[in-house]
């Protein structure tokens, strides 16, 4: 007798059952490989994210040197007196600046230090003091390594010749003997680093009250509100007797100036929000920084700046060190005291500072004589301005 019942075409077919069993194995294998996928692109992404992190990290270089002289003087440095409020060192140097940038007063064959700025970080992160040091002060200079393994003398000199003789640790040396303020990290910014960060955010607008026509930085900008990209920058911020009255404290105060303006455009939402705009500025960042080991890599760099990216740009205030011509030579600065101590001291015991662009070096004292010399005056004003400040509004 012959079969006649139904076979069955093919695995699942031929019944509602198979059919049933077919659905729920494509379902399967279409569930597998949408999770294979997932996994993949997460791998991929956390791969490409670790690159990122990898070579943004690899872009800052340790200052080990630095770090094993100030061990070795350790004895001697100040104590810090307040729990978590940080001090940091800021150099802006031709260490390592790109070509071109002999225009605007690099001596070549040298490592100067044009820009020093003592930054100053509130314990409880609510305000951030930069205090500008010019480099034409009159300062003791302790007996420094120098890049042959000799040691130099100590000498009385131009502030900035203590980078040039140690570097950075002799520098960091000579502002704690200055000071007597502990610096806890320091970064050194190479200036070629600086243009690249400017071109980054696009440029950075600052407001002239004149024009300014400066032959050997090739810096020629009208009056009014103008976006400097990372060339002009440089040269404004660098350029010295043919802007203004030619002084280092009014090149100070220019750096300043344009320093909040550069805080205000980092920290608006066109940059932080924009990881295309974000990535080149960190890239730049990080490949223009020499740090202390501790600060050097991303993580270092976050720990630092997360508490400090809230504060308003109101209290990000900017001021140079209570200073005068040097008694000996016009050409040179000495401290005003005791207007000078008094601001070391406060930056010390973390306590207020304010700044005003009309602010008198007659610093007000530290007693109200309404209250019979008891109570506390408010927080002395120093000649300065904040990052939220526009000079020709």
């Amino acid at each position: 007798m012959t079969d006649t019942a139904p076979r069955p075409l093919g695995p699942g077919l031929g019944s509602s059952a198979t059919g049933e069993g077919l659905v729920r194995r494509r379902r399967r294998r279409w569930t597998r490989g949408t999770a294979l996928s997932a996994a993949v692109f997460v791998v991929a992404a956390a791969g490409a994210g670790w690159a990122v992190y990898a070579k943004l990290s690899a872009n800052i270089t340790p200052d080990e040197a630095a770090a094993a002289e100030l061990a070795r003087y350790e004895r001697e440095r100040p104590t810090a007196l307040v729990r978590g409020a940080q001090n940091i060192l800021l150099i802006g140097s031709d260490t390592r600046a790109g070509d071109g940038n002999g225009e605007y007063g690099r001596d070549l064959g040298s490592e100067r230090s044009d820009t020093t700025i003592l930054l100053h970080l509130a314990a409880d992160r609510r305000s951030a003091t930069a205090v500008s040091l010019p480099r034409d002060l009159m300062v003791d200079i302790p007996g420094c390594r120098q890049e042959d393994g000799s040691r130099s003398e100590p000498v009385f000199a131009m502030f900035n010749h203590a980078f040039q003789v140690g570097g950075s640790a002799c520098t960091i040396r000579t502002v704690e003997k200055l000071t007597d303020v502990r610096i806890d990290h320091h970064m050194v910014v190479d200036f070629s680093g600086f243009k690249e960060m400017v071109d980054a955010v696009d440029g950075v607008r600052v407001c002239l009250k004149e024009p300014i026509q400066d032959k050997a930085a090739k810096l020629k900008l009208p009056a009014g509100r103008v976006t400097l990209d990372g060339e002009q920058a440089l040269g404004y911020v660098r350029a010295r007797k043919s802007i203004g009255d030619g002084s280092d404290t009014e090149r100070m105060e220019r750096q300043q100036r344009f320093l909040g303006a550069l805080v205000n455009k980092v920290q608006s939402n066109d940059v932080l929000l924009n990881p295309v705009k974000l990535y080149p500025v960190l890239d730049a960042a990080t490949s223009s920084l020499t740090t202390d080991p501790d600060l050097a890599s991303l993580r270092g760099l976050y720990q630092l700046v997360r508490g400090v990216r809230d504060i308003p740009t109101e209290h990000v205030q900017f001021l140079t060190v209570p200073r005068e011509s040097y008694v000996y030579d016009a050409n040179r600065d000495q401290l005003v005291e005791p207007e000078a101590e008094r601001l070391f001291a406060r930056l010390r015991a973390d306590q207020p500072v304010a700044v005003a662009q009309d602010a008198a070096q007659d610093i007000p004292g530290e007693v109200r004589e309404e209250d019979g010399g008891k109570g506390p005056s408010p927080a002395p004003t120093f000649h300065g301005n904040t990052a939220a400040e526009h000079v020709c509004e």
